[in-house]
């Protein structure tokens, strides 16, 4: 989406603040002996009660076989991302991690944020997986600037990720959001500076890094959504929606 009007930036805007909370919340319950659904059902209630929807249930992304069955994705550990919580008991323990990515849509604009939670006290492993994703994030935002390109967005994640010993999971990335869950262009974790499409003032962009402690190589559980690492190893994503603006990046879900 482009921006191109102060209304669609003030529902945007909004937009952002109202899924702020919701994973704001949604972090706070995290704890041991919390199931997925239970976690599911909070983000819906939440979402529903400020009178917004949730972008994610119902939605058939391109390839898949039926829609997604869930209002939040939640990947536990060697999941990946796209979890589901609610077709399978999933009981998070003292130690994991968590996935929590989340979309709401708000009179017609829709915003996607994600994050990767310890669960009680996580080794020292998970604790740099989770510190080196969000720093990837925080420095593909640093690049989204007018006039810049997507690679440079891509090298910059793909770089902060690497430097810190870990992979990144190839397959999968960022993309255009606000009038649907998926636009383009799509914004992969990894490239080269300089390559790929102009960014420009207005766009609504969901910059989020993914990466692996171990391998990189995934594979897609008999669900159709969720992702796992082949080789058993733990997964981080973090996710913000930004827009483009003349100074530079603005996030959305901050």
């Amino acid at each position: 989406m482009i921006v191109r009007d102060a209304r669609t930036r003030e529902k945007l805007l909004e937009a952002g603040r109202r899924l702020a909370r919701v994973l704001e919340a949604l972090r706070a319950a995290v704890a041991p002996g919390v199931t997925a659904e239970e976690l599911d059902d909070l983000a819906e209630s939440l979402i529903r009660s400020r009178g917004d929807e949730p972008a994610f249930l119902g939605y058939t992304p391109e390839g898949a076989h039926r829609p997604y069955p869930a209002t939040l994705c939640v990947s536990i550990n060697d999941e990946v991302v796209h979890g589901i919580p609610n077709e399978s008991r999933k009981m998070l323990k003292e130690g994991d991690i968590v996935g929590l990515d989340l979309g709401l849509v708000h009179e017609d604009i829709i915003v996607d944020a994600a994050c990767t939670v310890p669960v009680g006290q996580v080794d020292e492993l998970s604790r740099k997986l989770l510190r080196a994703t969000e720093e990837a994030l925080a420095a593909g935002i640093a690049e989204a600037l007018p006039g810049n390109r997507v690679g440079d967005i891509s090298h910059t994640i793909g770089a902060t990720i690497e430097r810190a010993g870990f992979s990144i999971v190839k397959s999968l990335g960022g993309h255009g959001v606000g009038e649907r869950v998926h636009e383009e262009p799509f914004i992969p974790n990894y490239g080269r500076a300089g390559a790929g499409p102009l960014l420009v003032e207005g766009m609504v962009l969901a910059l989020e890094p993914i990466s692996s402690a171990g391998a990189a190589a995934v594979t897609i559980a008999p669900d159709g959504y969720t992702y796992r690492t082949k080789d058993g190893s733990r997964s981080a994503h973090f996710e913000h929606t930004i827009l483009i603006e003349k100074s530079g990046a603005r996030i959305i879900t901050a």
